[in-house]
């Protein structure tokens, strides 16, 4: 293989290591999914190195690009050799320019197995928006519910088992509703969603077929893709359920940890419903919540707010290709997974 590859090329590339060299900011807005960040620049240097491009011209900005990094090359191939040492290195930068081309040279000069992504970052969002703008080579499985029934938990028992369960809100690291966030680290990027969702895809794509959790177009900032919300909507229909009792238990635990944080969230959430269960009633919940009244504020938002929202049957329904009781999810996805081996033959 040449050592200027390409997207492919390096996504197949068994064991490789792949070397964001870009600068924090850039590697924090989106980068390739496991990619290990080991600024060349940093993004005050990068800024100071355009402006004497800009003005002086390219030799003057490669002298002051080389005074930066000097001190810190040392350290750089340090860990860079370490790195190898678990497998084959593949650098990139945004457009495969200078930064990627520096490092790969002074890695190959050093005997290290080392490889430059050609054409950088900017190739791997045109590999990414590729392979979401054509039709999707899977068929869709779309688990429904009413809120509480256990989707998620039914999914993440699903992958134990080695079903292609995607988790689209654990990739968008929100659950999809006004308090989708709470608990949570920020969402990524809409790039970084997309590339992790491309990661996801192709995994599953021997199998033929991925399940996912019925969601909006829209889980918190982050938008699905047309290929996929579109694929979802002819997907086969798979119903959870299970005792209203039961989806407060579970909702209680995902969002009563004790912690003064996730209880002003949770409070702020519940006041942007506002509009929906009036202001005044708003106010009350808060104040419910403070007084330790979870219980029955999250009863109330079930049957009077998001059932009423989703309209989703509480039982078993003949709308649906399969209908199963979640109160035990490590059974529900036994089930499931046989239901779609028998239909899909994997």
């Amino acid at each position: 293989m040449s050592k200027e590859i390409t997207v492919e090329e390096a996504l197949a590339l068994p064991g490789a290591k792949i070397i964001d060299v870009r600068s924090e900011s850039e590697y924090l807005e989106a980068t390739i999914p496991e990619a290990v960040n080991i600024p060349l620049l940093t993004d005050e240097e990068r800024a100071a190195v355009g402006t004497a491009y800009k003005k002086q011209g390219p030799d003057q900005a490669r002298m002051m690009g080389l005074e930066y990094v000097s001190p810190r090359l040392p350290g750089m191939i340090k860990q860079l050799r370490e790195l190898s040492e678990k497998g084959p290195l593949v650098v990139f930068c945004w457009r495969g320019g200078l930064r990627s081309k520096s490092v790969y040279s002074v890695l190959e000069s050093l005997g290290l197995p080392v490889y430059r992504l050609i054409g950088g970052y900017k190739a791997y969002r045109r590999y990414v928006n590729s392979y979401l703008d054509r039709p999707l080579p899977h068929r869709i499985a779309v688990i429904h519910g009413l809120t509480g029934v256990g989707k998620t938990e039914v999914l993440g028992h699903l992958r134990e088992i080695g079903a292609p369960a995607v988790d689209l809100e654990g990739l968008a690291n929100n659950r999809g509703s006004v308090f989708g966030q709470i608990g949570l680290e920020n969402q990524p990027s809409q790039k970084m969603f997309e590339s992790l969702l491309v990661k996801e895809l192709a995994l599953w794509e021997d199998t033929g077929y991925i399940i996912v959790e019925c969601e909006s177009r829209r889980i918190g900032r982050v938008i699905l893709p047309p290929s996929l919300s579109e694929a979802m909507k002819s997907g086969v229909k798979i119903l959870t359920y299970c005792s209203i009792q039961e989806r407060k238990e579970r909702i209680k635990r995902i969002y009563s940890r004790d912690s003064l944080q996730n209880r002003e969230e949770l409070k702020r959430a519940i006041r942007s419903l506002g509009r929906r269960i009036g202001g005044k009633r708003a106010e009350e919940f808060c104040d419910m919540i403070d007084r330790g009244l979870l219980d029955e504020v999250v009863e109330y938002l079930l049957v009077n707010y998001y059932d009423p929202l989703y309209k989703y049957p509480a039982g078993p329904c003949t709308d649906y290709a399969l209908c199963v009781d979640t109160t035990d999810p490590d059974r529900a996805a036994e089930s499931v997974k046989e239901f779609l081996t028998g239909r899909f033959g994997k």
